[in-house]
């Protein structure tokens, strides 16, 4: 079903600063917002919901754990070009966790949203 939206949720300290960043670095559009506790952004078929420590996504789970940022699950956005992809993200200062790695499917790298969510961009192999 082509006129769906896959929906990724991603736990943020900052909901404003989250949107800003998304849709100035990497072309999402606001569809909704109730910040401070939450904001959902889209590009194309991808509906990142973002959730601050205010929303019901971000209560404690019976055993007391809070949902928080981070981790290593992560979105994956296909770029033609790393290299300026790279280039164009550091010139804005953005943080990434490691340096562009080749593999046998092509070219990746990990960077940050400020909140310590990781992005993968990947430039497959020609």
């Amino acid at each position: 079903m082509a006129d769906e939206l896959v929906n990724v949720r991603y736990m943020v300290d900052d909901v404003e600063e989250a949107v800003d960043f998304y849709t100035t670095h990497f072309g999402f559009e606001v569809r909704s917002s109730a910040a401070p506790a939450f904001a959902d952004v889209v590009r194309g078929n991808l509906r990142l919901l973002l959730s601050g420590p205010r929303s019901s996504a971000g209560r404690p789970m019976p055993d007391g754990r809070t949902p928080g940022p981070g981790g290593w699950n992560r979105i994956h956005f296909i770029v033609d070009d790393i290299g300026s992809e790279v280039e164009r993200l550091r010139g804005a200062g953005l943080t990434f966790r490691n340096e562009i790695i080749s593999g046998p499917g092509g070219q990746q790298i990990l960077l940050e949203d400020p909140a310590g969510n990781p992005i993968e961009l990947f430039q497959p192999r020609p």
